[in-house]
């Protein structure tokens, strides 16, 4: 252990309970209490990175994982206090606790009109299935806000990406692809999608059904996608595409030995990039004409001032962002064996 840090640390701590203290008593922790809060923030963090260096190389790897479950039950428990005791505006930021519970009233209580609720009605899945088989089961988990929201940034997800990493292909090894289309996806990329909804709802024959909603997702992954796949491609080394050539492989052999592994790596990270996006707008899609999903749940809980309950639909977006983001990972992880040790650091 470093005494020099060690000396330093024993300063620190006591100093930033005493600035603590002379926060309190000078009522800077009642009036100007987000000020306060992010000076500490800072302190915490600078003496955390302290704490940190004097950990011995045997419990570093717990440490971190220590640090990454410690800081946001830190924040929460801040903000728990700060809505209880009316330092923020708990009709608008309403305690952690209250969030959470409503999170578990909208996964177990059905909804009043539309007798459902954030998963479905899964309780009533063994007498469906007795009553309509496998079909009525199906009817069920559809119904569930959650399915519907994945239902369509899947599809969208898919829908875009396949034709989007061909094209991608195409435009990185080919010159004069690229130079005929390059131009214009650049000035289509950075159009919002979510702009062009009206018009991709007059193309189909349904234009309240999921179809539109799910084009405008798989537009926007596969505009995102075609860039990113060609400037992987292009960024694959010179000297691996020479040394393939030095040593027979030419043509659809380059291209499985060389070029699609050098790009892999890079076109995974586009994808996870993508599925980010694709979740941002199937949201706002939802936001604006939707009966069914996470973003209409959210927008719905706003508008009838129930803060609780829309605080809990966002929290339910990042789980989905989190989830599919793991299925993601596990993929790329099965994909590319050579770059596993840096997956899940």
């Amino acid at each position: 252990m470093n005494p020099e840090k060690s000396i330093k640390l024993s300063v620190q701590i006591p100093l930033f309970l005493l600035l603590n203290l002379v926060l309190y008593f000078l009522d800077l922790w009642t009036n100007q209490a987000l000020m306060c809060l992010v000076i500490d923030v800072i302190i915490f963090g600078k003496i955390v990175n302290d704490v940190m260096k004097l950990v011995p190389v045997r419990y570093k790897k717990s440490s971190e994982h220590f640090i990454t479950l410690l800081f946001p039950i830190l924040l929460l428990s801040i903000w728990e206090i700060f809505a209880s005791t009316g330092k923020i505006n708990p009709t608008w930021f309403p305690e952690p606790t209250k969030i959470l519970a409503s999170l578990w009233e909208l996964i177990t209580v059905p909804e009043k009109f539309s007798e459902t609720t954030l998963l479905g009605r899964p309780w009533m899945i063994l007498e469906r299935y007795q009553e309509q088989g496998l079909e009525g089961v199906w009817k069920l988990i559809e119904e569930g806000h959650v399915w519907a929201t994945l239902y369509r940034v899947v599809m969208g997800f898919l829908i875009g990406l396949v034709p989007a990493v061909f094209c991608g292909f195409l435009m990185g090894m080919n010159k004069t692809i690229r130079l005929m289309f390059d131009s214009i996806l650049s000035a289509i990329y950075v159009l919002p999608k979510i702009a062009i909804f009206p018009i991709v709802m007059l193309v189909f024959a349904d234009p309240f059904g999921d179809a539109p909603r799910i084009a405008v997702v798989a537009l926007s992954v596969f505009f995102m996608m075609t860039i990113h796949t060609m400037g992987a491609v292009q960024n694959v080394e010179g000297i691996y595409i020479l040394a393939g050539r030095n040593y027979g492989a030419h043509g659809l052999k380059l291209f499985f030995k060389v070029i699609l592994p050098g790009s892999l790596p890079s076109i995974f990270s586009g994808m996870r990039v993508a599925l980010g996006m694709a979740l941002i707008v199937i949201i706002a899609v939802e936001f604006l004409r939707a009966e069914k999903g996470v973003g209409y749940l959210i927008y719905y809980n706003w508008e009838i001032l129930a803060p609780e309950k829309m605080y809990a639909g966002l929290i339910t977006v990042m789980l989905i962002g989190i989830l599919t983001t793991l299925v993601l990972k596990l993929l790329q992880y099965l994909a590319l064996p050579w770059k596993r040790h840096s997956l899940f650091k």
